[in-house]
């Protein structure tokens, strides 16, 4: 399923790092950056998640709330967030029915080796629960500059 700019963002019940969980539907009002990435605590992912904590105040300034996700547990997010100081929270999407919702589980190839995974798409989703843009060829260096274009 490839989800398009103005079509209404699937809506999602999952936990995050805490344990709580969380719906989509409880940010209607805000603008949501959801971003998948693969794995937690390697090299391209904590760039990614690096440079979202350094432009957090210029992403909550912009009216943005910021949500990762991947399919790693809740506490391997926790770690995660702990050793790099996120200031967001890490959905835990352990069944992968958010990723299938989105359309990012998908296969990879890796030296002709093939695998299912995630990839590593953001979703822009206005206040009013529509995805206002999709980034599909994420910089993981200069991700927020790609946000708030």
């Amino acid at each position: 399923m490839s989800l398009e700019v103005g079509q209404l963002a699937p809506e999602f019940e999952a936990k995050i790092e805490t344990g709580a969980t969380i719906k989509l539907s409880d940010y209607r009002g805000k603008k949501v950056v959801l971003y998948f990435y693969p794995k937690d605590a390697t090299p391209g992912c904590t760039a990614q998640a690096c440079n979202l904590r350094d432009n957090y105040d210029a992403l909550l300034s912009a009216g943005y709330v910021v949500l990762g996700i991947s399919s790693d547990d809740e506490k391997s997010h926790k770690k995660f967030i702990e050793k790099q100081s996120l200031p967001f929270p890490l959905i835990a999407d352990t069944d992968l029915k958010v990723h299938e919702a989105y359309g990012t589980w998908v296969e990879k190839s890796m030296y002709g080796r093939k695998y299912m995974g995630t990839a590593r798409t953001t979703f822009v989703i206005d206040e009013e629960g529509k995805i206002a843009e999709v980034i599909e060829k994420v910089d993981t260096k200069n991700h927020t500059a790609q946000i708030l274009k």
